[in-house]
């Protein structure tokens, strides 16, 4: 699977913009040869979705008052898209964005192209060329947080699959007959080690609200319970990272998130995790992730940069 990488400038010719839609805030910004510039942040707008996309096209056209020659749009948005990557599905935690027509109505009110991505893949997309997995020619990203996501990237461009899914890794069965996941799937990742997870099962191991920092607290501080319950999701994130590194052979796993955010335990636990049950095969090389915030407004731009060269 190793290639040679291709020049992380050479998806965007032109400054393309990127947005990164999440639950709470919309982030912007316009990547020009690999320079992220012109930072925008505003809050979710909770009305529905028109508003969501009126909010959207506000920030482009201030971009575009500041940067003229920026005329490529990547929009990042949590969940499911449909094939052609023309609507979103549904956007956990975005009031009322299920089936909703993203790419039709942020062209309209643009007059531009508009190329739509999962916010995942699109931070996969950016570690790829401007951060942790730089100069690889295979990587997977993984963001641990409120669910767990994933994405990966091929000889710099995301692989998504015959039906679009490639990098579902939240997904995935790991214990069957487990907790029941928001997809409706028993035993999947995240519903065993996402930072929700870890809070629920801390919260029932200690009878009390425990919030995920506070369980990885406690488990530092040797606490016997807590620590039995940031172990288990750790080893299980291990374990589906020693799997992929079996069936797909990347050079290396980039991990972000906020729950990867805690620190030095998180990281041990899961490669040692890895390194197990990697066994004779070959070895699990696991990087923090570098663009923090940034990835998915990078990742945006680059799929932007990527699909209108």
């Amino acid at each position: 699977m190793t290639q040679a990488s291709s020049d992380p400038t050479a998806p965007f010719p032109a400054p393309a913009i990127g947005i990164d839609v999440g639950g709470t805030k919309i982030a912007s910004g316009v990547l020009i040869g690999g320079e992220l510039r012109g930072r925008h942040v505003q809050p979710t707008p909770e009305t529905g979705w028109p508003a969501v996309l009126d909010a959207i096209a506000a920030q482009v056209q201030g971009l575009q008052a500041q940067f003229p020659d920026a005329a490529r749009v990547g929009v990042g948005v949590p969940g499911p898209l449909s094939l052609d990557r023309r609507r979103v599905k549904f956007a956990p935690n975005i009031y009322g964005f299920t089936d909703v027509p993203l790419v039709e109505g942020l062209e309209e009110r643009l007059g531009l192209r508009v190329v739509l991505e999962n916010d995942a893949k699109a931070a996969a997309l950016a570690e790829a060329h401007l951060g942790a997995a730089r100069g690889t020619g295979s990587s997977v990203y993984v963001t641990v947080s409120t669910g767990i996501g994933a994405g990966i990237v091929l000889g710099g461009r995301i692989w998504r699959g015959r039906h679009g899914i490639a990098g579902e890794l939240g997904h995935v069965t790991v214990m069957p007959g487990g907790p029941v996941s928001g997809a409706g799937l028993d035993g999947a990742l995240e519903a065993i080690a996402s930072g929700t997870a870890i809070a629920r099962d801390a919260s029932y191991a200690l009878n009390r609200d425990v919030s995920t920092a506070e369980a990885f607290t406690l488990a530092a501080g040797g606490h016997p319970a807590a620590r039995r319950v940031v172990d288990q999701a750790l080893r299980h994130i291990g374990v589906a990272l020693s799997d992929l590194q079996k069936l797909l052979d990347p050079e290396v796993f980039v991990i972000g998130g906020g729950v990867a955010s805690v620190g030095d335990a998180f990281f041990e636990g899961v490669q040692a995790a890895a390194d197990e049950y990697a066994g004779p095969f070959a070895p699990v090389t696991i990087r923090r992730a570098q663009l923090g915030g940034d990835a998915g407004v990078i990742g945006a731009a680059l799929a932007a940069g990527q699909e209108g060269a």
